[in-house]
């Protein structure tokens, strides 16, 4: 297979380690009083000194996001664990925001616990995710607690060495689907995590790090060029999704099985974690 010439440090620092993407700095003035928002009802959503930080990822703080189009990612981290009455909270907090900002189409609420986020199981998962990919608004930072990461291999096993376990679920979701919006919603998660996926599987040969989904996808392709228009269609489906059943029939028997297999053959399987 054709290489391409590695990443030159994209998105490292001095250092080699993966820099921190997002920024408050970049956030674009539409979303400002969405994010005044969260910071006043965050807490009020989770009362009684049960919140410990709070934190936005994605398009917003990377300054890439589409008024209208994009939606707002959140991760709210709580001093014990979520119990259901804060999942519910978290639910309703998400809908709330939805309703009352026409400039986000979509809110996502990830809900943890502080120490399962600095646990050893998850260091190079989870404590990668809100140290390298998430801007925190509200607490303690976590991240001061967390090591500097790098694009290596150790890394590409943990954060997506699992494909092959979500495989089955995104199946019968297809399967269930009786609609165009349902299947646009189930090919929009797939076809983000088969792009992701496809990056970090050859991440440690690039040599950097990126959140975009088009440059994932074409780094990938300069490692496996065969299958590199099949990833640059998964991208596009990623940002405009289909509710085609043939796309996701694409994703679902072809793209992500082979991903998934030839990722466990070159990193190895992620660290197991008990079952929910």
């Amino acid at each position: 297979m054709d290489e391409q010439p590695p990443g030159r440090g994209t998105g490292l620092g001095p250092d080699g380690t993966i820099l921190r993407e997002g920024s408050l700095a970049r956030v674009q003035p539409e979303y400002a009083p969405l994010l005044d928002a969260v910071r006043a009802r965050v807490p009020a959503a989770f009362p009684g000194g049960r919140l410990h930080s709070a934190y936005v990822y994605g398009s917003i703080p990377r300054g890439t996001a589409r008024t209208g189009i994009s939606d707002l990612d959140l991760v709210v981290v709580l001093h014990e664990p979520p119990t259901a009455a804060d999942r519910a909270a978290g639910d309703a907090l998400s809908r709330a925001l939805d309703d009352d900002f026409a400039v986000v189409d979509g809110v996502g609420l990830l809900l943890f616990d502080a120490e399962t986020l600095l646990s050893e199981l998850e260091r190079y998962d989870l404590g990668f995710f809100v140290a390298c990919l998430c801007t925190p608004l509200l607490g303690e930072d976590l991240a001061a607690f967390l090591p500097s990461y790098r694009p290596d291999g150790l890394l590409a096993r943990e954060t997506n060495g699992d494909l092959a376990l979500a495989l089955p679920g995104w199946v019968e979701a297809f399967a269930d689907a009786s609609s165009d919006a349902e299947r646009r919603a189930l090919c929009r998660g797939v076809a983000r995590r088969v792009v992701r996926t496809g990056f970090t599987l050859v991440m440690p040969r690039w040599g950097g790090w990126t959140s975009s989904l088009r440059e994932q996808a074409a780094a990938f392709a300069g490692y496996y060029p065969a299958r590199g228009e099949q990833m640059r269609r998964a991208a596009s489906l990623a940002l405009a999704p289909s509710g085609a059943p043939s796309d996701l029939a694409f994703l679902l028997t072809d793209l992500a099985p082979w991903l998934a297999s030839t990722y466990v053959a070159v990193h190895g399987e992620k660290a197991p974690r008990a079952a929910v």
